[in-house]
């Protein structure tokens, strides 16, 4: 009795070991993050260089963390299957919580408050309101949110789905789109460094982004929360937002 009780306590100090050995290895490993970085100002591409809210945040959580960040770049509408199928460790592109997303991944706490809105060229009169789109021709981008909500609220409405972000916008510049259906941030962004859009006023919906992460690492979930939650006890989340989000677009 003695000599099994003695071999399971081996085997269990063995895991224990074992388990411990692993989890190191994992914290000086490279975190695995995809994004679609065509989203100004969550994350973005300028001189050859990603950047971005998103971005800057993520590596600020790779420094706590003690973990190199492997930016994978990939289109929105593959960052959620690309995470199940465990092609990468984290997706992080401006994503907003859904329950239907959290069927298939987990997600870290909310890290910032967003929302759709509606834009319309500067100067279009006739969409005044979100409900003036029904009937109209209306832009938005493959894979996000804006699709399924836009036709399900506004039933009426023509819908041009397009790859990226930019392409959403650009319809609405050349007058082929009435007006696009975006997230807030990129809405903001567009108007102040390019102009030629307005965004109504009137915020559509209002719903928060969160870091997606694959069900089956829960310890890195939370790792992830543990070290959003000490950048902003330290101040750097607060430095990070007030470099990327002017008054107007909160």
């Amino acid at each position: 009795m003695n000599t099994r009780r003695s071999l399971v306590a081996a085997a269990l100090s063995g895991l224990a070991f074992f388990g411990f050995a692993a989890t190191a290895q994992a914290q000086g490993e490279p975190l695995r993050v995809a994004t679609d970085a065509t989203f100004p100002p969550m994350e973005f591409v300028e001189n050859g260089k990603r950047t971005g809210f998103d971005v800057e945040l993520v590596e600020a959580i790779g420094k706590t963390l003690g973990r190199k960040i492997e930016w994978i770049d990939i289109d929105f509408k593959g960052l959620v299957p690309g995470l199940v199928s465990r092609r990468f460790d984290m997706a992080v592109s401006a994503i907003y919580i859904t329950d239907e997303r959290r069927k298939v991944v987990d997600f870290t706490v909310p890290y910032y408050a967003g929302g759709l809105v509606v834009m319309v060229k500067d100067g279009n009169t006739a969409i005044k309101a979100p409900a003036d789109i029904n009937g109209k021709k209306v832009s938005v981008q493959v894979g996000t949110k804006s699709v399924a909500y836009t036709k399900e609220k506004f039933p009426q409405v023509q819908l041009m789905e397009v790859e990226k972000n930019q392409e959403m916008f650009n319809l609405v510049d050349i007058g082929r789109a009435d007006a696009a259906v975006t997230g807030k941030p990129a809405a903001y962004q567009y108007v102040r460094t390019r102009g030629g859009l307005k965004v109504l006023p009137e915020q559509i919906t209002t719903e928060e982004y969160g870091m997606a992460i694959r069900k089956d690492t829960p310890e890195l979930t939370k790792a992830v929360n543990g070290a959003i939650e000490k950048l902003k006890a330290d101040g750097t989340y607060a430095q990070i937002v007030a470099k990327w989000f002017s008054a107007s677009a909160k």
